[in-house]
């Protein structure tokens, strides 16, 4: 109780609330808007994001995998969600059916990870997630959402389908001035007041956002939550999006390794196989409650290791308090009727920042490797085979099959799965090594003792 009334725990929350709220409120409006939602059903969706966000952290926390790591909306599945709908049209295909297809595959996805989770499997799959495909995935993850936020820093409208949208140099210049102020106030300061450089960056930004612009376009949640299984559409069973969904959800269980193997260094422990279990179990089951409310699915945030390095506030209980705070915004609308007026720029500046630091954690990854020539390849093909597939507009795609386009135009599925496929088919060779190593090691010491 005395831990609860202290200022710094508080203080720590607040940080943590902002960081939650501005890594989710740009997701549900983007959903609502690609699938075209009404007011009355956008505003139940980003009510239930808040609340069931909220509480996945606490659960998480308490009984998951026990540490301060945002449980979020996947920004893998995010970008898979948004593809498929942009591109279904052009398939002839309704967007009901899609939201349909694509819950039903969500919830599937979701039961196969509450099974790898009960069953023990991710032990197994762990494997597959060496040091290589890890440092890929970082690298891959920051650059794909780095883009998406710098966008928001431009001015460019989230979910925006214009064809020719254009920066906001205004908006631009202010979003830089806070991310530039944040790098350098978490540099300059003490560590004691750095550590809050995000909140301070947040709250200043606001400020002058308000002074100097208009808010006409903030977000209005009126009204209480009200239910709706399958907002995105009713039920269907599109064989090739379901087939999707699953192949997307085996690969979002690398966010799960990311996180938990990227902050063990932060804790000073290795991820035991009980942590493992209980963190898939209970992102499993959120991720089933996001296919039945028309949410993005669930996993561990890998950009929450950029988030503690940069505050260096590893306690729990600040990050039980702004999960706790995040719940009661999704219940009580007067509350996010305040948070839904924060400036999209503005979050996306402090975000920007907050990613930047998965540089640190992939060179982490890049350093425990022999950099000899057969490696280079191994991290080069997938890592820049990635990044073009990024780059490349989606008219590119137009020649491939339907059932693979969402797939291959997601630069970051991309260079996940090449490098999934790289580095185990080379493993399959090392323990022969070893043991010829091991048996070189017996035949030479026997003959020396000989000798």
């Amino acid at each position: 109780m005395t831990k609860l009334l202290k200022l710094e725990h508080w203080l720590g929350g607040f940080q943590w609330l902002f960081f939650l709220f501005t890594n989710t409120v740009v997701i549900p409006i983007t959903v609502g808007a690609a699938f075209q939602l009404p007011h009355e059903k956008l505003i139940p969706l980003i009510q239930f994001s808040f609340f069931f966000t909220g509480l996945a952290c606490i659960l998480q926390a308490l009984f998951g995998h026990k540490r301060s790591i945002m449980e979020g909306q996947s920004g893998l599945w995010w970008g898979v969600i948004l593809s498929v709908s942009y591109v279904a049209p052009s398939q002839g295909m309704s967007l009901l059916e899609v939201g349909g297809s694509l819950s039903v595959g969500i919830v599937i996805s979701g039961i196969i990870t509450v099974v790898i989770g009960l069953s023990g499997l991710s032990q197994f799959i762990s494997k597959w997630f060496n040091h290589g495909v890890m440092a890929v995935f970082m690298l891959l993850l920051g650059i794909r959402l780095n883009t998406i936020f710098l966008k928001g820093m431009l001015g460019i409208p989230f979910g925006a389908h214009s064809q020719s949208p254009q920066i906001d140099m205004p908006v631009f210049l202010l979003s830089s001035v806070v991310a530039a102020f944040i790098i350098i106030f978490s540099i300059k300061v003490s560590p004691s007041i750095g550590k809050y450089s995000l909140l301070i960056g947040i709250i200043g930004g606001w400020i002058l956002y308000a002074l100097l612009f208009n808010q006409e376009d903030a977000l209005q949640v009126t009204g209480n939550m009200s239910f709706e299984f399958f907002p995105l559409g009713a039920p269907s069973f599109d064989a090739g999006l379901i087939i999707l969904a699953v192949i997307a959800g085996l690969l979002n269980t690398s966010n799960t390794f990311g996180a938990l193997k990227g902050t063990e260094d932060i804790y000073r422990t290795n991820t035991s196989m009980k942590q493992y279990r209980r963190s898939f179990t209970i992102s499993g089951l959120f991720v089933m409650i996001a296919g039945l409310f028309g949410m993005v699915p669930y996993a561990p945030y890998v950009s929450s290791i950029g988030f503690l390095n940069q505050t260096k506030i590893f306690d729990r209980l600040p990050f039980i308090i702004g999960g706790a705070i995040f719940m009661l915004m999704g219940i009580i609308p007067a509350i996010s009727n305040l948070m839904a007026k924060l400036p999209l720029s503005i979050g996306s500046a402090v975000l920007f920042v907050t990613y930047l630091r998965l540089l640190q954690s992939s060179l982490q990854y890049f350093a425990q490797i022999q950099l000899n020539p057969a490696n280079i390849y191994r991290l080069a093909v997938p890592l820049f085979v990635g990044i073009c597939f990024m780059s490349f507009p989606s008219s590119y795609f137009e020649s491939v099959p339907g059932i693979l386009r969402p797939l291959v135009s997601n630069g970051l599925l991309v260079g996940i799965l090449l490098s999934l496929i790289i580095e185990n088919s080379q493993s399959k060779k090392t323990p022969k090594k070893k043991e010829q190593n091991k048996k070189d090691d017996f035949v030479l010491k026997y003959k020396i003792r000989k000798a």
